[in-house]
């Protein structure tokens, strides 16, 4: 008689969110319903040791883990050699005449009335940049041979100098790729140990300065990224666990960890993405058409805009850009053209620094305390300002924050009255009342960056805030843009973690056209994009994906005859609705159309999304009201008054609190001001609307 042998199926889910002060993370136990969720203090210089800290205290068997889904906001830090680990060296071999493409750019001027502007250092000095011979026209054929041996030069004297990353991108090797493809196997040939990354693979599209770029910063990032999930995956398996690592895209949609290590720039902005992925699902949850998420952490406050439960994604990004009140700056960073979701983000933080300039006038960031020392109210040695300090100050904080981290008043008072109320000749309450003032208008402008900015009201949306500091700041943002109402979501401390948990799978597949619409047929058409689903299809399957759980959605980049940027529209099948749905958009987008010129068809696309199962959460099953767990004073905008202070996790499904209280929570803390009332609803949402 065989013995029979137990099976322990793996039943956690785990969202972990590496960002630039805290470390969440959200578990989901699929056998008990049960959550558990946690913060830790982020580590910069050796991020494996937070992420490992947050999940050792979350449970003690890694065996259980089904699925591991990660997001960090580390990959610009990795990119500039912030976390302990140096960007690699790397060479460009390009044609004979286009070694400077990536210094030349686009000539756009970022800051056009700032003289002393300086663009963005290459990434690839001149010394490393290589041109030779060979070339292949816009129609794909090849007008002078390959120098195959300066080619095998190159290889041999930079291997012999250390160099283990080589950059290929010639031209129009979107429409033929055999130059790049021959290329690659010399350089392989001789440096078989080296990284070898061509743009046709990773970015096929027309335009070569922002291909060349896209690969290279691809190139730069690959050992980097590959050696931290390397050493991730690495101690998880020793501590036992066994199941599927996988990454948050900037595009919001996860991938198993080989995607991220073969297209890194696809993942350099995942953090952020979470959060926006989050109130996507709450919205459709909850049935909101249209929102906006705030998400405000300890280093920076993020703004995204959800229409019917979709977070608005573009095409290009640019790592390393300056950020102009919220908004990256054209032509001031490295172009990289992965989707992604758009977001506006400023520095307003938890920790953000207020100073005051020469000039006497009191300034918010962009300097952030961070995690160490913190705020100086952590009693870790920070001895700057910040805007957890004020809102301590005014009474809105806990005595004790996450993490068991106790607040001392004195400190926050002590630097504020120095640095700030005294040179200003004012209290330490008014102090503190004017940096989040401050601090408030700034959030307000990146929340108008998504809503107005894109021809959205404010006054139809509802505003999402989240973070451990979103909920405190939400109302008095909310009625300066004219949002409706305020929610409040389960968790929001570790939103974005939750985020994580409730994400699809989503790769993102392209192919250049370059022909005029009339030049197109819809068999030639409808070829491309078979072969681009085919090959989705097949990444997601190798993922764990059914194919009735893939979604596939085709999309063609348009623009007029001798226009320089495409719009995206649907793909129908018919190439004259395409034409007249591309007039229609140009219309909605620019106030104007012209039906009279010839529609030029740039690039075929392909999303493919594949469905999770999502966890079925259970925040509360209690009911009715809740008692206050005591009073104490809380400074609003017409002054002290005397607020209620609750537990979040003493609320249950319709209870409602009126202001002035104060919500408390293990992640994060709630104001409801004087004249607002929030109702808990169905999902453990607070919704908070004026009386």
């Amino acid at each position: 008689m065989k013995k029979r042998v137990l099976v322990l199926s793996r039943t956690l889910r785990v969202g972990i969110d590496v960002g630039g002060t805290f470390t969440d993370l959200v578990m989901f136990d699929e056998s008990s319903g049960k959550i558990t969720h946690l913060k830790t203090s982020t580590t910069p210089r050796d991020p494996v040791k937070g992420v490992m800290n947050a999940i050792n205290e979350a449970t003690k068997d890694l065996s259980q883990i089904e699925a591991l889904i990660h997001a960090t906001t580390l990959g610009t830090n990795m990119f500039f050699g912030q976390t302990g680990i140096e960007p690699p060296k790397a060479v460009l071999i390009t044609n004979a005449g286009f070694e400077d493409v990536v210094e030349i750019g686009r000539q756009n001027r970022a800051e056009l009335y700032n003289p002393f502007f300086g663009r963005p250092k290459p990434l690839i000095p001149r010394s490393k940049r290589y041109g030779v011979k060979g070339r292949i026209d816009k129609d794909g054929n090849e007008i002078e041979p390959l120098d195959e041996d300066a080619i095998r030069r190159i290889a041999e004297n930079e291997c012999k100098s250390g160099v283990k990353v080589f950059v290929i991108s010639f031209l129009h090797s979107y429409r033929n790729p055999s130059h790049e493809m021959r290329a690659s196997e010399i350089v392989r040939e001789v440096c078989p140990d080296s990284i070898v990354v061509t743009s046709h693979e990773v970015d096929p599209q027309p335009m070569e300065y922002e291909r060349t770029s896209t690969a290279i910063v691809n190139a730069i990032l690959k050992p980097i990224l590959s050696i931290y999930l390397e050493k991730l995956l690495e101690i998880l398996k020793s501590e036992g666990f066994k199941g599927r690592l996988l990454v948050m895209q900037s595009s919001g949609g996860i991938a198993d960890v080989s995607e991220a290590v073969k297209r890194p720039a696809a993942f350099i902005e995942s953090g952020p993405s979470a959060g926006a992925v989050a109130v996507a699902y709450f919205s459709k949850l909850m049935k909101i058409e249209k929102s906006l998420g705030f998400d405000m952490g300890g280093t920076t406050a993020k703004a995204s805009s959800i229409i019917n439960g979709e977070p608005e994604v573009v095409e290009m990004y640019e790592v390393g850009g300056k950020i102009h009140r919220g908004r990256l700056v054209r032509g001031s960073g490295y172009p990289v053209r992965f989707p992604y979701i758009d977001l506006a983000e400023v520095s307003a933080g938890g920790g953000t620094i207020a100073w005051i300039d020469p000039g006497g006038a009191l300034r918010l960031g962009p300097m952030s305390a961070g995690a160490d020392p913190g705020p100086a109210c952590y009693g870790k040695g920070g001895e700057d300002p910040t805007i957890t300090d004020a809102n301590l100050i005014l009474g809105r904080l806990p005595a004790v924050l996450a993490g068991k981290l106790k607040l001392k008043k004195e400190l926050a008072e002590e630097v504020i009255r120095e640095k700030i109320a005294k040179p200003l000749g004012v209290d330490v309450v008014e102090a503190s009342w004017a940096i989040i003032r401050i601090a408030n208008t700034i959030m307000g402008r990146a929340l108008r960056l998504v809503s107005v900015e894109k021809g959205h009201d404010p006054r139809e949306f509802t505003l999402f805030a989240f973070g451990g500091a979103g909920p405190l700041h939400a109302i008095d943002i909310a009625e300066e843009l004219g949002a409706k109402e305020v929610v409040i979501p389960p968790l929001p401390g570790v939103f974005s973690a939750l985020g994580l948990l409730v994400s699809d799978y989503r790769h993102d597949y392209h192919e250049a056209i370059v022909k005029k619409a009339k030049d197109v047929k819809e068999e030639e058409l409808n070829n491309i994009f078979d072969n681009l689903e085919k090959r989705a299809i097949k990444t997601l399957i190798s993922e764990g994906i059914s194919e009735d759980k893939i979604v596939l959605r085709r999309y063609i980049e348009a623009k007029y005859w001798g226009q320089a940027y495409t719009l995206k529209v649907p793909y129908k099948g018919d190439i004259k609705e395409l034409v007249d749905d591309f007039h229609r958009l140009h219309e909605l987008r620019y106030g104007f159309s012209s039906p009279e010129e010839e529609v030029e068809l740039v690039v075929a696309r392909v999303e493919a999304i594949g469905l999770t199962r999502k966890p079925q959460l259970k925040i509360t099953e209690k009911k009715g009201e809740a008692k206050p767990l005591g009073k104490r004073e809380v400074f609003f905008k017409d002054g002290w008054h005397v607020a209620e202070i609750y537990n979040r996790q003493d609320l249950g499904v319709g209870t409602k609190i009126c202001g002035p209280s104060v919500i408390e929570e293990i992640s994060s803390t709630i104001l409801i001001p004087p004249g607002f009332c929030g109702v808990v609803d169905e999902f453990g949402s607070i919704i908070i609307r004026r009386g």
